[in-house]
C-alpha cells in the first residue's frame, strides 16, 4: 500500500543523477518540480550549476518540462528564462497537470521521469501514472507553510518507517 509513494531513485543533488542511467532505461522526457528542486522557493533564478545541468539534460536528448503547483508569473518567467515549458497550478498529486505535461513533452508514462523534492506532491503523483520518480533532497530555501507543516513531518515519519522495513 505505502509503494505509492515510495520513488524509484534517491538523489541528494540534481548534478549527482546519472544521466546515462536514465538514458538505458529509456527515458525521453523528464517533468521538473520547480520550488527546492532546481530553484530554491523564493529567489528568482537558477544557479549557474543547475543551468549547466538543465544544458546538459537537453545536450543527452533529453525533452524537458517544468511542473509546479506555484503561481503562473514566476513559473512562466522562470520557465522562459530556461527556454522550458512549464505547467502551473499543477496541483500536484492530481493527474491532469502530468497529463499536460506529458503532452508538453510528447512523451508517454513509461518513458518520463519527474524529479521533485516531496513525496506527498512529486512522487505520489508521478508514480500514479507510471513515471519513473526520482526524489532529490530539497533545497535549503524557504518553504510554504503547509509543506513545512504537514507534509515535511509526513515525509520524515514515513522515511523512518521505510529505514526500519529496510524497504
Amino acid at each position: 500500500m505505502l509503494e505509492i509513494f515510495y520513488p524509484r531513485l534517491f538523489i541528494s543533488s540534481l548534478p549527482e543523477l546519472d544521466l546515462k542511467h536514465l538514458l538505458k532505461l529509456g527515458l525521453k522526457g523528464i517533468l521538473l518540480d520547480l520550488d527546492n528542486t532546481i530553484i530554491m522557493r523564493g529567489t528568482e533564478s537558477c544557479s549557474p550549476e543547475i543551468i549547466d545541468w538543465l544544458n546538459e539534460l537537453q545536450g543527452c536528448g533529453f525533452k524537458l518540462c517544468i511542473i509546479s503547483n506555484n503561481k503562473s508569473a514566476r513559473v512562466k518567467m522562470l520557465a522562459g528564462e530556461l527556454k522550458v515549458p512549464a505547467v502551473y497550478y499543477a496541483f500536484k498529486p492530481f493527474k491532469r497537470a502530468f497529463y499536460q505535461a506529458l503532452g508538453l513533452v510528447k512523451t508517454a508514462p513509461e518513458e518520463t521521469a519527474i524529479i521533485g523534492d516531496q513525496i506527498f506532491t512529486d512522487i505520489l503523483g508521478g508514480n500514479r501514472l507510471g513515471l519513473f520518480t526520482i526524489l532529490v533532497v530539497p533545497l535549503n530555501g524557504k518553504e510554504h507553510w503547509l509543506t513545512r507543516l504537514i507534509n515535511r513531518r509526513a515525509e520524515k515519519a514515513l522515511m523512518a518507517y521505510w529505514r526500519k522495513k529496510q524497504f
